[in-house]
């Protein structure tokens, strides 16, 4: 039984689901059942006489098994989800998607044709911390009939409110926002993540740069909800969220490197390194920075490669951008120096940091296994829900992204280098 969180399924003798429930921790709710029998009440103790099989689908995060729990019940309709609520109907988010400016409320019933509906929810308190977070990504209007002013919510940046609406253009995002959280509710969040990022550098590309930065913070948002390492209920005490996720990422990777040659003692800023190129064409590189945590998008950086041997050769063009970003002494040094890659990588960036005469903690992130390497080349496998792996990887993927972005930007006007 894993110990991730994701929802269990319990099954009679004739392999009929009879009750769906999520957990932070599979292992340790399920067991929690067996162990303290006298402990349950009767409804409950009803239902574990009943359990022939038991069934799980694990989830990334909280909120991803919240949303795999509503959609299970809706497809399941297990007898003892109903039995244990008492008769009373579990809570449902509804979308009044047909509307001009369609609204986000919740409901009791499915009574309304032109609308959609997501759930049920049993746990109402968790439905509503997660709509108060999705409101938070993408404002939406919570009332059926909003009056024609500018509400409380438009001005702590909650709710489009219909006077805002006097644009097409805002109009129109809007509408795509709404799509947006009806994909998330599916639990669909990695596709929600796909279309941002789409929209993001369409933006870019028209030079819209304000319109992309705002996108760049709602894919940023969803992936901190959806990581491994984000309890639920978090948001409710912490209200700098980025903030505190960040911290513990950064305090796990403390700990991780303290007994190695790349050891840190505190982490304001991370930089990140990245190699694009086909076959040594339109070779890049990139370099992507982390200020407490968060995407320092004007300390990015990106070459332009000017290896001209024949054969490509990624340390050799690691070593390039490295020794160009050292030529830079005015450039803020990082606390840790990350390379995309293995041994090798880091073995090329100890040189240019020995040839400098700098001690900076160094650490490549291989990506087959995600194995992090540091300095003295000792391997280290972490689970993927650490949270110091996870803080690695995003500012890996983020690395890779703007190399591949550059990348493919230079092959597309037909770059040919000077």
């Amino acid at each position: 039984m894993p110990s991730n969180p994701g929802i269990y399924l319990f099954l009679n003798e004739k392999s009929e689901v009879i009750y769906v429930g999520k957990a932070k921790n599979l292992k340790k709710r399920v067991s929690s059942y067996f162990i303290n029998k006298k402990d349950l009440g009767e409804k409950t103790r009803l239902l574990v006489g009943k359990i022939q099989k038991i069934g799980v689908i694990k989830a990334r995060s909280e909120i991803e098994a919240l949303l795999l729990e509503a959609s299970s019940i809706k497809k399941f309709n297990p007898v003892y989800n109903s039995k244990l609520t008492d008769g009373k109907a579990y809570p449902l988010i509804r979308i009044t998607i047909k509307d001009n400016y369609p609204k986000v409320l919740i409901s009791r019933r499915q009574d309304d044709e032109k609308s959609i509906y997501f759930g049920p929810y049993p746990n109402s308190g968790a439905m509503k911390m997660v709509l108060k977070i999705i409101r938070r990504i993408f404002p939406f209007q919570a009332v059926l009939n909003h009056p024609k002013r500018i509400c409380l919510y438009y001005h702590l940046g909650l709710c489009p409110c219909p006077p805002v609406f006097d644009s097409s253009e805002l109009k129109r995002d809007y509408k795509k926002n709404i799509k947006h959280i009806a994909k998330f509710l599916e639990g669909k969040s990695k596709r929600v993540l796909k279309d941002l990022e789409i929209e993001r550098d369409k933006e870019s590309k028209a030079e819209n740069y304000e319109k992309a930065a705002k996108i760049q913070v709602q894919i940023d948002a969803i992936q901190i909800v959806t990581n491994p390492s984000y309890k639920l209920f978090e948001d409710e005490f912490y209200p700098n969220l980025k903030n505190d996720v960040s911290a513990k990422e950064e305090s796990e990777l403390i700990k991780v490197l303290k007994n190695t040659r790349s050891r840190v003692r505190s982490i304001r800023r991370i930089e990140c390194y990245d190699i694009s190129n086909i076959q040594g064409k339109y070779a890049v590189g990139s370099m992507t920075v982390l200020t407490n945590g968060q995407k320092d998008t004007s300390s990015y950086r990106k070459f332009k490669i000017r290896y001209t041997k024949n054969e490509p050769n990624d340390f050799a063009m690691m070593e390039e951008i490295l020794v160009r970003r050292f030529n830079h002494p005015e450039w803020p040094f990082p606390d840790l120096l990350v390379v995309d890659g293995g041994k090798g990588q880091v073995s090329v960036a100890l040189k240019v940091l020995n040839q400098k005469n700098l001690e900076i903690p160094l650490i490549g992130l291989a990506k087959r296994e995600e194995t992090i390497v540091t300095s003295d080349l000792k391997e280290i496998n972490l689970s993927k829900d650490s949270p110091a792996l996870l803080l690695i990887m995003r500012i890996r993927d983020e690395a890779h992204r703007f190399a591949i972005t550059y990348h493919r930007n230079l092959r597309s006007k037909g770059f040919t280098g000077s």
